[in-house]
């Protein structure tokens, strides 16, 4: 195997995972941490408003930039199959149509967001005396999603052939980059919001530079002009993987919206403490999102060279992983909830409510932990529907429990929110991935 690439068909399941997890690890947690930075920079430099203002902008941020990562992690579904099946040069027009199909999008992603924002805001009561500020930080994040995208494509591509390492670097100079620009726009030059949606797409447009970098440097990826050129069954296929994962998240965030409709209807302090709550859910639950990134790749790599007992394997070892992932957060988020409020909040009244979702949500978390598992098998072995409809199933769940619960229980209807959308998700998955298989050949049950 040429260097920069990680054949996952071949080795100990266990050590070989946890030598492409760690960087991956590192990877999520780092950009969840700059966002946690950027939170506390917000609410401590400028003010609990002009948080909530930004945390506003958290589930539209995820309906239309995560519709488009889903889209770029479902194109290289097919890229690591191909990896694995030693079908180079078919890999290579999967990777060459997934650029030209991921400019597209991202152009028209880019214009749609930008033209519809202030509306969207209004429908979902964003509140007058923030408004300002959320359309401020929102026309920055969304004009540079071109950026996003090109560091979500590229970093899903390296992943697919087993390199993990280059991502982390990139993200790692992106989040000291993104430290550095908020206190200095923040602090110093006094820009507000806009100064830290500038800093983000900055910090992201460089993580995007240095992956794509890297890939002109692999051997197996020096693409040709001829594989560029349009065939119906590339596209086909790629997009049989790239859109269940984009209406997945786009159904979720969907339900998250629809969430933070109704939060928003009780006025600025609930806003807040919801952001807040967001951002640490966000933040706990990414060991285990980076360990169904893994799972994706060694399954999708697996499958394509038809080592089926390996998918078996490994799927336990991730699922210990994203165990012990459990355990720690769990008693970070029981133990110690009016800390981590306190951390990023000034308020009594929205560190109150604060401090009683995370315990809640804590001892659940090990059903969304369990679910990035199954799901990214499924998603790896290209049963796409299956994800999609899980998808689906959160965001009526959590739309549900909102709806009958938000005028009796309070903001504690949005903890039990998460926990019913998680445990229906993680049920589906689960279940299909134990099953049925792709094509009825109840691949991991007969391994079992």
């Amino acid at each position: 195997m040429q260097d920069h690439v990680t054949d996952l068909t071949e080795g100990k399941p266990s050590k070989i995972i946890f030598r492409f997890y760690m960087p991956l690890l590192f990877t999520y947690m780092l950009q969840q941490l700059y966002n946690i930075v950027d939170s506390m920079i917000v609410g401590k430099g400028i003010g609990d408003d002009a948080l909530a203002a930004v945390g506003n902008m958290g589930s539209l941020t995820f309906l239309i930039i995560g519709s488009c990562t889903g889209l770029a992690n479902g194109f290289c579904i097919p890229i690591g199959q191909e990896f694995g099946a030693e079908k180079y040069e078919r890999m290579r027009k999967y990777v060459a149509n997934s650029i030209l199909l991921s400019i597209g999008i991202s152009v028209i992603s880019c214009v749609f967001s930008i033209v519809n924002l202030k509306d969207i805001l209004i429908k979902m009561q964003v509140d007058g005396k923030i408004i300002s500020d959320s359309l401020s930080y929102g026309y920055i994040i969304f004009g540079g999603i071109g950026v996003t995208l090109a560091y979500n494509l590229a970093g899903a591509v390296l992943r697919a052939l087993g390199e993990s390492k280059t991502p982390f670097i990139a993200i790692l100079i992106a989040t000291i980059t993104n430290i550095v620009l908020d206190i200095l726009f923040v602090f110093l030059l006094k820009l507000g919001v806009f100064g830290v949606a500038v800093a983000t797409v900055i910090s992201q447009a460089i993580s995007a530079i240095i992956c794509i970098r890297k890939i002109f440097k692999i051997e197996l990826l020096r693409l040709k002009k001829e594989e560029f050129h349009f065939e119906a069954g590339v596209y086909i296929e790629l997009l049989k993987n790239g859109i269940p994962m984009a209406i997945m998240n786009s159904v979720t965030a969907i339900g998250c919206m629809v969430v933070q409709y109704f939060v928003n209807g009780f006025g600025v302090v609930y806003t807040a403490a919801y952001a807040i709550c967001s951002r640490y859910i966000n933040l706990f639950m990414q060991p285990s999102f980076a360990i169904g990134q893994a799972m994706s790749a060694f399954t999708s790599q697996n499958y394509g060279a038809k080592k089926y007992d390996r998918i078996r394997q490994g799927t336990f070892v991730c699922l210990g992983f994203a165990f012990v992932s459990y355990i720690i957060f769990a008693v970070l988020m029981v133990g110690f909830p009016n800390f981590l409020a306190g951390l990023m909040l000034n308020g009594t009244e929205q560190i109150s409510l604060a401090a009683d979702f995370l315990p809640m949500c804590g001892i659940m978390m090990w059903t969304v932990d369990f679910l990035f598992v199954f799901r990214s098998g499924c998603q790896g072995m290209g049963i796409s529907f299956v994800p999609m409809f899980s998808g689906v199933l959160e965001m009526a769940l959590r739309i549900m429990v909102i709806v009958f619960f938000m005028n009796t229980v309070g903001f504690m209807a949005t903890a039990y929110a998460e926990i019913a959308a998680w445990s229906g998700a993680l049920l589906v998955n689960a279940v299909m991935f134990l099953f049925a298989g792709k094509d009825n050949k109840n691949i991991v049950r007969r391994s079992i």
